[in-house]
C-alpha cells in the first residue's frame, strides 16, 4: 500500500497538485486496500460551478434516500469511468 500510495503521490506532484493521502488496509471487509490521493487546491473560479452541480447533484441523491422518498432516486453525475475520462481530458487540455 504505501508504494502504491507513493506513486500516486509522485503522479499528483507531477500535474502540479497540492495533495493529502489517505492509505488504509482493510482486511476482512469487501472493500480490500483503499488509497485516495486528493488536490487540496482552491479551486479555479471558471471550473467553480461546476463543481458546484456535482456536489449539489450528489447531496440531492443522498438526501432523497435519507428522507425515503419514493420513486427512482436522482440521477447521481458520473460513474467512476466517466469521472476518469473527464479527468483525463482535463488533464490534456491543462497541458495542452
Amino acid at each position: 500500500m504505501e508504494l502504491i500510495r507513493a506513486a500516486m503521490r509522485k503522479a499528483a506532484r507531477q500535474l502540479g497538485w497540492k495533495v493529502t493521502t489517505i492509505g488504509m488496509i482493510a482486511n476482512g471487509t469487501r472493500h480490500g486496500t483503499v488509497v485516495v490521493v486528493q488536490d487540496v487546491r482552491e479551486v479555479p473560479e471558471e471550473h467553480q460551478a461546476v463543481l458546484n452541480d456535482a456536489m449539489n447533484d450528489r447531496m440531492r441523491a443522498v438526501l432523497y434516500k435519507v428522507w425515503g422518498e419514493q420513486g427512482p432516486a436522482p440521477v447521481q453525475r458520473g460513474s467512476v469511468a466517466l469521472m476518469t475520462q473527464e479527468f483525463r481530458a482535463a488533464v490534456a487540455t491543462g497541458s495542452a
